[in-house]
């Protein structure tokens, strides 16, 4: 009775071993066969006897086949991505400039995306096509025209790149030029132009108030010119009556300054008249 019981315990106990056996298959297959593409994803598939296929999965969880079939997840969500660039002027100055652009790829065309360029499409083509245009729109304009034409530069730059980033199903939905600098030979060539142009200011107001100085002269002359002739004919028609009052006037003025004076006496003299003399003080 006991060894029939331990062999129904052993019977059990080994079909419950490949009963979990089957399910842990059942399971790796099934974990195998899904796969979940995310939001703002999309996945091409890769099988083994047809190839890239032509459609893609949206967002949510998918069925394929094990060993066969292989997804590869895009992110389709609009990236930034920054590159910079030396290029020469069409006055052979030489200018750094930095883009910043928006990139995302063309959904319609994943399979021909990782088709020729794969997952990592942007790193391979933005760089390269934004050198490309960049030399090629810098040399039409002369050093100072990129900073007084900077909108019609940045407009220039933004329809080229749009256009070739097309031909690689690249869709750019912002270009912006975000930094500009000049070679040093260039922003000393500024520097000593500002200062010509400061020296040349200060010319013209050194000659502008020379020319108001010899003006106020001029007018000033006339005005003593002119009285001068005033007083002339005053004198002719009035005789010399008022030089002799403006004499008496200026006699009376020397007067007071000397009777204030500590070092002018007054000695009377036999007469009526007085005589002054200048005594010095002690030293």
């Amino acid at each position: 009775m006991a060894g029939g019981g331990g062999r129904a315990a052993v019977s059990l106990l080994t079909k419950a071993a490949q009963a979990a056996a089957g399910l842990g298959l059942a399971a790796s297959a099934a974990s195998t066969a899904l796969y979940t593409v995310d939001g703002g994803q999309r996945a091409v598939i890769f099988d083994r006897f047809r190839g890239v296929l032509p459609e893609t999965s949206t967002e949510g969880t998918h069925f394929i086949v094990p060993w066969l079939q292989k997804p590869y997840i895009f992110d389709i969500r609009t990236r930034p991505h920054s590159f910079s660039s030396t290029s020469g002027t069409k006055d052979l100055q030489m200018v750094s400039l930095t883009l910043r652009v928006l990139a995302r790829p063309d959904v319609e065309r994943l399979p021909d995306i990782f088709t020729s360029l794969g997952l990592e499409y942007d790193e391979k083509v933005l760089p390269s096509i934004g050198n490309e245009v960049l030399k090629a729109v810098v040399a039409q304009f002369n050093a100072d025209q990129l900073l007084t034409e900077r909108p019609h530069v940045s407009a220039l730059v933004r329809d080229s790149l749009i256009r070739r980033a097309r031909e690689f199903n690249i869709v750019l939905d912002d270009v912006a030029i975000t930094h500009l600098a000049y070679g040093p030979e260039f922003s000393q060539a500024v520097e000593k132009k500002q200062v010509a142009q400061q020296e040349a200011e200060r010319s013209k107001f050194l000659v502008a108030r020379a020319e108001q100085e010899r003006r106020a002269a001029v007018v000033r002359a006339e005005g003593e010119s002119e009285a001068a002739r005033l007083i002339s004919e005053a004198t002719a028609a009035a005789g010399t009556g008022l030089i002799e009052l403006r004499r008496i006037e200026a006699a009376k003025e020397i007067a007071g300054v000397l009777a204030r004076s500590p070092n002018i006496s007054y000695i009377p003299a036999g007469d009526s008249s007085q005589m002054l003399l200048g005594l010095s003080g002690a030293r």
